[in-house]
């Protein structure tokens, strides 16, 4: 069982950044590919991005491709992800999850955080 907490949300103006980080216990940390979604209100939740767990490969959504980036620390059991030039379209909660598999499909997704809320204003 793989336990997931969120950090590093709050408020931010736009063009603004934010830095989330995702700490794991309870499994091999290395053994998981990582993804981040997001919820906005009244919205589905949504792929963000994932860092495969062998090469640390990793692909984004288009709606943030090239502001966004994941990386992962397997020493400190840690995925983080940085968000550059934030748009008020950001504003969402933010999950980070763990698979065994390689998918940008939220049900693949079998461990979840509880989420940190990012709040970009205009």
């Amino acid at each position: 069982q793989v336990q997931l907490v969120e950090s590093g949300g709050g408020t931010v103006q736009a063009a603004g950044s934010l830095r989330l980080s995702c700490a794991a216990s309870g499994g091999t940390f290395r053994f998981y590919a990582m993804g981040w979604f997001r919820q906005a209100p009244g919205k589905e939740r949504e792929f963000v991005g994932r860092i495969r767990k062998s090469d640390g490969r990793t692909n984004y959504a288009d709606s943030v491709r090239g502001r966004f980036t994941i990386s992962r620390d397997n020493a400190k059991n840690t995925v983080y992800l940085q968000m550059n030039s934030l748009k008020p379209e950001d504003t969402a909660k933010y999950y980070c999850a763990a698979t065994n598999s390689v998918s940008n499909n939220a049900r693949s997704y079998d461990y979840w955080g509880q989420g940190t809320q990012v709040t970009v204003s205009s």
